[in-house]
């Protein structure tokens, strides 16, 4: 059974990105990242979702969700 699509926006300089992309993978959870400081299309996809650029935005199945904010990322995910 394939996961849900998970899509991330970064930027290489913020620590919650780092801290985010950390615990994806301690779940084993895949993921596409977009750094928005290199990818202008990312940048303005990342507008269009979330009406911001502050990183980190997880796209989770059209899901938006900004910041790091572990309990909503759980709660999505159904990760207990």
């Amino acid at each position: 059974m394939k996961g849900p699509k998970v899509v991330i926006y970064t930027k290489s300089s913020s620590p919650y990105c780092h801290m985010l992309k950390d615990w994806l993978r301690r779940y084993s959870i895949e993921y596409e990242e977009k750094n928005v400081e290199f990818d202008r299309e990312a940048e303005i996809e990342l507008l269009k979702k979330s009406g911001q650029l502050d990183v980190p935005v997880i796209d989770i199945d059209g899901i938006i969700i900004i910041g790091f904010d572990v309990e909503k990322i759980k709660e999505v995910l159904k990760i207990d």
